[in-house]
């Protein structure tokens, strides 16, 4: 089972993948520009990896 599944029907449509992925990189820079360097780092590692997962990867085709 992996952390983010690009299988999933919830992710058949590319808009959904990638607002998926770019939300949280843009929530990233949200929390870098008011402070908090932690909780940035935090965001923007989920938001590489849902890129990675989702739209580099991306669904198999089965």
């Amino acid at each position: 089972m992996r952390f983010i599944d690009p299988d999933h029907s919830f992710f058949a449509r590319a808009p959904v993948r990638c607002i998926t992925a770019l939300a949280p990189l843009a929530w990233a820079v949200v929390e870098l520009l008011t402070g908090s360097p932690g909780w940035a780092i935090l965001f923007a590692a989920v938001g590489v990896y849902a890129f990675w997962a989702l739209i580099i990867v991306g669904p198999s085709g089965r």
